[in-house]
Parts: structure tokens; sequence; C-alpha cells
């Protein structure tokens, strides 16, 4: 079911809107945006001229009554557009906010399991808390010791629960998250006040924004505008008297504020906020606005292997026997090693068999089966049933179980002989085999059998389904891919091949990633990469666009300039597209506003000096009623517009992987010939409609 929010102009959105954007007419706020601003003045000295005019008894007072309100429409319009921007962000911080509760926290107070009580919000960095089955998180931090179940669904909105364990790259909580099972100790990392999802709520509501450098040099560019169009207005009343003419102060001011750029610099903010709040949806927190539009501006993307690339785990995927042994014989002994083994991989030479060769898995307790578990020393797993013993494993460390050490001392209740002759040849075909797989970029295990060698299973990694198409569309757009990997190159360049990326960094370490990052940019070049452990740290910080999963540590957290809530690596290739959307519809915008005033002149200037020089009437080709009325239309046009253009300013431009080239011939066809051809009709049909009510 959709909530009533998610719609753009839903009851519970556009009521505060309206009275934001009234609220937002405060100069003090629009002095933020300096075109809005101007109009906000002149409309404010009109404004007071017109009071003087009604108790003067001027004329034409219908007239300029109806340009001064239009005048303030076009401001409420603007202020429309970034209040209802802000309010979806405020509906999103809401939901957030629950997540704030006031929680006590339980501080330990020594090195045991005795702690005090005290409220959340009183915690300082560096406590340690005690958080139980049941409790809440009171604030981010990392932990420190035990293991746990905790259920994020407040801040991811996943359901299901996560991992959270001392050590490695799956330390860090949030606070307002809840612990379902087992009990950690939490150091805590973050001061009150200053939590993640403090962070997240003042950013989704806009408070934290700020304007990007190219929102920045944007607002620049149309401040210079209006000061160009603000001299070239006063320029007028002295032509028209040189004439023998003049020209109300009324239509002067409706010149001016067609003339300047007010559509894109009233939804200019609200694409800012509006790029922010689509990452916020897609699960992912920007820390700056500046850092949504470097992604669309990235050159090179650096992707991890495992979990991006491919699916993470490896599959079993082919039993590769040696002479005088049947694939069936290798499956059933991979099999009977694999049933206890819940690891992916076991889990798969367990269906690779049954599914290849029919061999049904069977129960560990009915076969009076030992289960012999992997270690870091022995590198194998297996069992032992009925006097035989299987292994399978590291080729390496099966090997040198069947040609020297018995197995007995392994765990095992049998012994396997060392066959010097017979076992040289085999050992051979063996390594040759798990050398073959190596280089198709798989990892063999092999499976002995009572000191005889069957053979090797082959391991893949599985390449994600779609991922060559979707690097393919990066290449298209002109970004550079680049696998990292911790593979040896032989597997890497396979994985690379078979997946389409551009290049790829073997054996990659921490000082390796900030190498390569570096060198990028040395070249000139805008990098993105993601990561979770505290090594990646480094090579966050330094890339243009750092996306840090949530599940990793707080030094990855605090690295990055976005934070993937569902920890979803693959999301990379996401927050580069929604980051171009970004800037496709800021340049959209800005085309259709350029055009859009060029075909405003037309209905205006002719208009306007048609009394003093009637050769102009050749330039009304619109054909509009009469003066008056073609200064309304356009003056009414230019509010409405803006109103028109709200839902593609807070969706965004489609969004399509192109080059540059095609971009712009695509801009400056529907949004630069459509900027033009737009005015034309509507400022005809407003007219139509403002001689058909005689307001004009």
């Amino acid at each position: 079911m959709v909530s009533r929010t998610s719609s753009l102009f839903s009851y519970a959105l556009i009521g505060p809107a309206l009275l934001g954007s009234l609220r937002k007419l405060d100069p003090r706020a629009m002095i933020r945006n300096p075109v809005m601003f101007t109009v906000e003045v002149v409309a404010a000295l009109t404004t007071l001229l017109f009071l003087r005019d009604v108790f003067a008894g001027g004329s034409d007072l219908l007239f300029s009554a109806q340009i001064i309100l239009w005048l303030w429409f076009t401001l409420i319009f603007a202020n429309f557009a970034e209040a209802l921007a802000e309010g979806r962000g405020k509906a999103q911080a809401d939901s957030l906010r629950r997540t704030r509760t006031e929680m006590t926290a339980k501080r330990l107070t020594g090195t045991g399991r005795d702690y005090e009580t005290v409220p959340g919000a009183s915690l300082k960095v560096g406590d340690v808390v005690l958080v139980e089955a049941g409790d809440l998180i009171p604030s981010d931090g990392e932990v420190i010791q035990g293991v746990a179940s905790v259920n994020e669904a407040a801040i991811t909105g996943e359901s299901a629960p996560v991992i959270r364990e001392s050590g490695g790259d799956r330390s860090a909580v949030t606070g307002g998250t809840q612990v379902i099972s087992d009990e950690i100790r939490v150091r805590i990392t973050a001061a009150a006040g200053s939590t993640f999802v403090d962070r997240m709520i003042a950013l989704v509501e806009g408070a934290a924004r700020q304007k990007t450098p190219n929102e920045i040099a944007l607002n620049i560019l149309l401040a210079g505008l209006t000061i160009v169009f603000v001299f070239a207005v006063a320029t007028i009343p002295s032509f028209a008297s040189y004439a023998g003419g003049s020209i109300p102060l009324i239509v002067l001011v409706a010149l001016f504020v067609t003339l300047i750029p007010t559509t894109i610099g009233a939804l200019l903010s609200a694409i800012g906020i509006a790029g922010m709040d689509r990452l916020v949806r897609f699960n992912v927190l920007a820390m700056s606005g500046r850092a949504v539009e470097a992604a669309g501006d990235v050159d090179t993307l650096l992707l991890d292997k495992t979990g991006t690339i491919t699916l993470g785990n490896r599959q079993a995927t082919e039993f590769r026997p040696v002479r005088g042994v049947s694939e069936q014989e290798l499956a059933d002994a991979a099999q009977l090693a694999s049933l206890a083994d819940e690891t992916p991989e076991g889990r798969s030479i367990v269906v690779l068999a049954k599914e290849k060769y029919g061999i049904r898995a069977r129960d560990m307790a009915g076969l009076n089966a030992t289960f012999v578990p992997f270690t870091a020393q022995s590198r194998m797993s297996g069992a032992d049933l009925d006097g035989s013993s299987i292994r399978k494993g590291a080729v390496d460390s099966v090997i040198a179980s069947v040609t020297g050490q018995p197995m007995a001392t392994r765990g095992s209740s049998a012994a396997l002989a060392y066959h010097p002759a017979a076992e040289t040849e085999v050992v051979g075909e063996v390594r040759a085999i798990a050398e073959e797989i190596a280089k198709a970029g798989g990892t063999p295990l092999a499976v002995a059998r009572d000191g005889r060698l069957l053979g090797v299973v082959y391991l893949k990694d599985i390449v994600k389904g779609g991922i060559r198409e979707r690097f393919s569309e990066l290449r298209q757009m002109g970004i550079r891919t680049v696998m990292i990997t911790g593979d040896n190159p032989m597997t890497a360049a396979a994985i690379a091949a078979e997946a389409g990326v551009d290049d790829f960094l073997a054996q990659a370490t921490p000082e390796d990633k900030l190498a390569l990052i570096r060198k990028e940019q040395a070249q000139g070049k805008l990098v993105a990469m993601c990561g979770d452990g505290t090594n990646d740290a480094p090579a966050l910080a330094q890339a243009d666009v750092g996306v840090a999963m949530n599940t990793g540590t707080v030094a990855a957290r605090e690295a990055g300039n976005m934070v993937d809530l569902d920890s979803d690596p693959t999301k990379l290739i996401e927050i580069v597209g929604i980051g171009k959307q970004l800037l496709m519809t800021r340049g959209a915008l800005t085309t259709f506003s350029i055009a859009n005033d060029v075909a405003k002149y037309f209905a205006i200037i002719p208009a306007m000096f048609l009394t003093l020089y009637p050769q102009l009437q050749a330039l009304n080709v619109m054909g509009l009623a009469s003066p008056q009325s073609a200064i309304l239309s356009a003056i009414i046009f230019n509010a409405l517009i803006i109103i028109a253009l709200i839902p593609l300013a807070l969706k965004g431009v489609t969004y399509r992987a192109v080059g540059a080239a095609s971009l712009l011939w695509r801009n400056l066809l529907i949004y630069g010939l459509g900027g033009i051809l737009v005015p034309f009709v509507g400022i005809k049909a407003i007219d139509l409609a403002v001689s058909a009510l005689h307001l004009a």
C-alpha cells in the first residue's frame, strides 16, 4: 500500500508546503535566492506605489493590481517548489525521529557485568554500555565484545536482522536499532545530538543542505543576468522619452520580471533538494550535496569484486576426476564430505551432485558419520563414516594429507597410506587440473578418499546476471570501471574478462587502492568507490564519491561522503545514475528557462512600444489582442510555468545512459525547442482567456 506522502502532490504534503511558501517570503530567507529576492523587492515596491495610487486616484488600477498579484504568485509558486521538496524530506525525517525515543542505557561501571541505568542522552564518547536481547542500542557505537542479531528496520526499512560482532568490518551499530538475540558490549562513538540518525534527520529535512559548487556558480550567473537586466530596463524610459512618449512603471516591472531567468531561479533549490531526496528514498544517505553532484561527473568507478561484480559466494559448477575415477564416484565422495558443511560452497556441492548425477543427499546421522570441520590449520573439511575417510579442501593441503601424515592425526579413524609410485602421476594430474581451473578464474577443491586422490571440484565466482550490460552502459557514458580484488592476477583477469570491466587491480592492499585513486585524480578525473572496512577508510576519504556500507566499521562510515543503509555495493552504479539525473535535470530546466525567455520577448516587447513604433506590429506574431493583454498574459504565464515544471524538478529528467554529445542534442531539441514553442502556445491561450474575461 502506497503511503499518502509518497505521492508528489498528496494532501499531507501540499498543506504544509503552502504554509511554508508563505513563511519563505521573509526577506531573510529570500535573499539566499538572488533572482527571486529581486522579484520580491520590485513586487513590494510596486505594491506600495499601487496603494499610493489607490488613495491618489490613479488610472489603470485593475491592470496594475493584476500585474502585482501575479508577481506575488510568482514568488509563492517559487517558494512552493522548494517547500514541497523539503516537505518530502520532512516526512521521512518524522519517521526517523520516531526511532529517537527517550531511552535508557546500561552503562558499565567496571570490567564485569555491573552497570548503572542512565538516560541515553547523557552518554559520552568512550562510554561502554551493555545491550541485551530486546534492548534498543542507545547511541552510535562499535561492538567491542560479543555477537548479536540486530533489527535495523527503523533505519533501513528491511525486516531481516543483521549480525553485528566485535572485530572485523561488521562492528558498527546505530542508535535506535534493537538487539533481538544475545548480548553485546558497545563503546559509544557519538555524543548526543550528533548521532547517525541526528545527521540523517538534519540532511533529509534540508537543514544541513549546502549549495553545491555548480549550484553556487549558476546562482552567480543568474544574479549577474539579473543585474544586467536591471540596467537594461532602467534605460528604456529614456528611449521612450526620446521617442516622445512614456512607459508606465508597472509595464517596466512586468518586462523586467519576464526578462530575468525566474523559471530556473525558482526551481534551482528544489532540484538540489530533490536530488538528495531521491538518494534517501533509495536508502543512501549523502553527507553533502556536492557528493551527489560529483557522482554525476564520475570518470572512474572502483568496484569490489566480491558481492558487487560476483554474487559473493563461490558455487560448485563441475566435478573434474583424475584418470581411472568416474565423475559419479567423485561427485558421491564430494557430496558426502559436504553434507554437514553449511557454507554456501558446501551446499552448492551437495546440490550439484544431486542435480547432475541424481545423488540424493543423505542424512549424516543415518550414515553414522562424523563431520570433520574446516580449520585454518588443516584447510580441509570432510567426513568419517564406516571406517572410510573423505576429505576436501585446498589442493596443497589434501595432497599433503595423502602423501605424508596419516589422517588419524587429523581426527580421522582411518589412516591414509602413502603409495609413492602410484600417487606421483595422480598428484601431477590434480595439480594440472587445479592450475587450469585457477587460470579460468575459479577455485579448485581437491577431494580424496582413503588415501586416494579422486579429483577436483571446480568452484566458480558467479558473475551477476546483467552486470556486463551495465558496465557497457557505463562505458557509453564515458565511465571507466576498475575491479578491485584480493585474488591473484590470473583469477582476477579471468573474472574481469567475464564481467566486462575495463581494468582490474589484483591482490589489492589499502595502499594500492589509495595510490590508484590518487593516480586517477592527478589526471583530472573524478573517482567513486565503495568500501566497508577500516582498511578502506583512506581510499573512501580520498575518493570524490566514497560510499561506505552501513554494516561497515565506524572508520569507514566516517570516511565516506555517502552511506548505503542497505549495505549493497552494487548501488554504486545507481548512485552514479542519480547524480547524472540531477545534473541532467538542472541542465534541462536551465535550457528551457533561457529558451522560454526568448519567446516571452516576442509577446511583451512589441506590446510595450507599439504606441511609439506602430511598425512593431509586425513582431506581434502571436496575434495578441492588445498591448495590456500581451503584458498580462506574459506575466501570468511566467508564474504558471513554475508550477507546471515542479513535477519535473522533483522527479528529475528521465535518465538514459548516453554520451555527452547525444545528451546535449536531446536537451536542445526537447527543452530548447520546447522552451520556445510552449510559451507561444501558453501565452496565446492565456491571452484568449484574458480577452474573453475582459481582464485587460
